[in-house]
Order: C-alpha cells, then structure tokens, then sequence
C-alpha cells in the first residue's frame, strides 16, 4: 500500500506536468508570433514532453491503486518581452521541477517506498537532462542570438527537433 502523503504528491505533480505543458505551449506561441518557428518547435515538443509525464505518473498511480484527482490547471503567468525572457523562465521552471520530483523522492525514500523510488529514479534522470537543455538553449541564444545569421542558424537548428515519446516501462 503506497503512502497518502507520496499519493497526493504524485497526484499534485500529475497537475505541475500539465501546468508544464501549458507554459511550454505558451513559450512555443510567443516564439511562433515572432516568426521563430524552430523555436516555436521546441516548446511544442516540450509541451508533448510533459504531458507525457503527467501520464506516466497517472498511469503509475492506477497501477498501484491509488485513486488519481485532477485539478484545475493553472493559466501561465508570465510575460515574455525578449527572445531570452522564455528561455530564462523555462530554465528557472525546470529547477522548480527538479525540486518537486526531488521532495517526492525523499519522501518515498522515508517511508520506504522503493517501487516509487524506482518509478521516479527515470524523472531525476529526465530532469538532468532538461536542465542541462534549458541552459544549454540559454547559452546558444547569448553567443548567437544578437546576429540575425546566428538566430536563423539556431531557429533551424530547433526546427529540427522531432518527437520522441518516453520510454518509461510502470
């Protein structure tokens, strides 16, 4: 029997993946209304990334019984002027994520729930990887971004991202 208070954490990330996604979704609006459809690429597919998440954590759930709420999703609240401006608040989201998943994880580990901990040694796996992404995008746009040939270079760089669904077993 898993934990209430590991169950209501998973349940709450169910809703922080879908928030993602919707943040993400905006990111990817604000870059299509710039005319930077390689941009606008990305964040789609980040967009897709979490909702996959929000899945996988669902479907755990089911799995191991667990009665799954959904709540209302939150409108993103943040408003982008620059290029860099998404950037920045999908680097800071992705350390915000990183910490939710890491209190998750400790209090798996607290009560000794090691199926879970499993479960979520994958999403400390993933969200190495999307740090490093974020920062990585934030290093590019500095060095390229002013030039308008880097920017094209880029934005076709990220134009060539394509799907790629998790491969997660639960």
């Amino acid at each position: 029997m898993m934990d209430q208070k590991v169950s209501e954490l998973l349940n709450d990330q169910i809703n922080k993946e879908l928030y993602s996604a919707y943040l993400y979704l905006d990111m990817a609006n604000f870059y299509d209304s710039k005319g930077l459809d390689g941009f606008a690429n990305w964040y789609e597919i980040q967009a897709k990334e979490e909702q996959d998440h929000a899945m996988l954590i669902y479907k755990y759930l089911h799995n191991n019984s667990q009665t799954v709420t959904l709540g209302a999703i939150a409108k993103p609240d943040k408003e982008f002027k620059t290029l860099m401006d998404p950037l920045k608040a999908a680097h800071e989201h992705e350390q915000y994520v990183t910490s939710l998943i890491n209190a998750i994880y400790a209090a798996a580990q607290e009560v000794k729930d090691f199926r879970t901990v499993q479960f979520l040694d994958w999403f400390v796996k993933e969200q190495g990887e999307e740090e490093k992404n974020s920062s990585d995008m934030i290093t590019k746009m500095e060095l390229f971004g002013s030039d308008p040939k880097g920017l094209y270079m880029l934005n076709s760089e990220l134009a060539g991202r394509v799907y790629s669904a998790p491969s997660l077993q639960i």
